[in-house]
């Protein structure tokens, strides 16, 4: 029997990762295991002390059950305390801000408060897939703003300003950005700002990666009259290494909070109380984390360049982030067929780029979630593959 799926779905493919994961896994099982350089998934533990609290609290007979839909005051107040103390930002923690179980929840939650048939919303390219995903499951048409290196791969508000904006309703961003590393100026926060508020278009910036490799980080509504026009993301995934505990974060002004959680109620019923008080306790460490991670992904990311140099690649090294992004040499068509080539003669996996947009399609995307020593490994099979290449030529 066949079961047509939801029009919804129709021009909605499986994650690319998704279905990368099941290659490079049937891979494995005929030789030598793939090196995984792809996903951004954090392979550093969290704080010692944030497992003990986990430890601790679901260690007792009454933290087990329903949660509130807003999240847990404690949590809150350290989400509200931990926008104060390094983005500068004030918030109430009664009215500003929602807890999610990962940020990547809120995309969809936020795109099925405000986007129907008929409504429009912009999307960066490249950009994290997740956005346009997002818009087009929630019925609006999603409509790309091209990123260029020679812009700094930030957009131009002017260009955009002359296309008809009547039906745009939201504006995703996302700095520092992914995946090309790039930091946003507070002039460009300020210009972006008064876009929006000219256009009546409602800012939803994504804000993950301001902790890594980045010693100022930044908050689009420290931006004066932000609070007006945007909400921003963030999560614990890669600033606490806690990606797979799905903790993250939604704050705006108390009209879009109210609004958004009269979807996000009706689709989940609350995170893990133990979670909620480990995730507080994370949002309370200081400096001194933040210094000791950045000190492991600099060390990672010299490695990183080292690889890139071997395959001809050429990039800043101004990039923040959790990834480094190149781009690739002439001798070959795109990211992918360079990614391909890598995988097929090195069983090395990195990221192409046009899996972000096809703006992306000329570079690739290293991550920095492995070890030094598995990094070397990499470069060696890197290395060894072009003199085997070379003495067959």
């Amino acid at each position: 029997m066949q079961i047509q799926v939801a029009n919804r779905l129709q021009h909605t493919e499986e994650y690319y990762f998704s279905r990368k994961l099941r290659e490079i896994e049937a891979l494995n099982q005929t030789g030598e295991k793939v090196i995984n350089l792809g996903i951004g998934s954090p392979d550093l533990p969290p704080h010692p002390s944030v497992i003990d609290t986990l430890h601790a609290y679901a260690s007792q007979p009454d933290t087990h059950g329903y949660q509130n839909y807003k999240g847990i005051l404690p949590l809150r107040q350290a989400i509200a305390n931990w926008y104060s103390d390094w983005y500068g930002v004030s918030l109430d923690p009664n009215i500003h801000v929602l807890p999610l179980i990962g940020s990547k929840e809120g995309i969809v939650h936020v795109c099925m408060t405000y986007l129907q048939e008929g409504d429009e919303a912009l999307f960066p390219n490249p950009g994290y897939p997740a956005y346009s995903a997002a818009v087009r499951l929630s019925g609006a048409t999603g409509i790309p703003y091209e990123l260029e290196e020679k812009n700094g791969w930030l957009p131009d508000l002017d260009e955009l300003a002359k296309q008809d904006l009547s039906n745009v309703k939201m504006m995703w961003l996302n700095y520092p950005h992914m995946p090309t590393g790039t930091s946003a100026t507070a002039a460009f926060f300020k210009e972006v700002v008064a876009f929006a508020k000219q256009y009546h278009i409602l800012l939803c910036h994504d804000n993950p990666y301001s902790f890594i490799l980045n010693d100022r980080p930044q908050s689009l509504l420290a931006t004066e009259g932000a609070m007006d026009v945007a909400i921003e993301l963030n999560s614990l995934s890669k600033s606490s290494n806690m990606a797979g505990w799905r903790v993250g974060m939604l704050v705006g002004a108390e009209a879009r909070i109210r609004e958004i959680i009269r979807f996000k109620s009706n689709m989940d019923s609350g995170m893990f109380f133990p979670a909620q008080m480990a995730a507080a306790k994370a949002l309370s460490l200081g400096r001194e984390w933040y210094d000791g991670l950045n000190a492991s992904y600099r060390s990672r990311r010299e490695k990183v360049y080292q690889l890139l140099d071997i395959l001809g690649c050429t990039y800043s090294r101004q990039q923040v982030g959790l990834f480094v992004w190149a781009k690739i040499p002439a001798s070959y068509l795109d990211g992918y067929a360079l990614s391909d080539s890598v995988l097929r003669q090195s069983r090395v996996f990195i990221t192409p780029g046009g899996i972000f947009g096809d703006r992306g399609s000329g570079y690739i995307r290293v991550s920095l979630c492995a070890t030094t020593d598995v990094l070397d490994k990499a470069y060696d099979r890197l290395v060894n593959a072009q003199l085997k290449e070379a003495d067959n030529i």
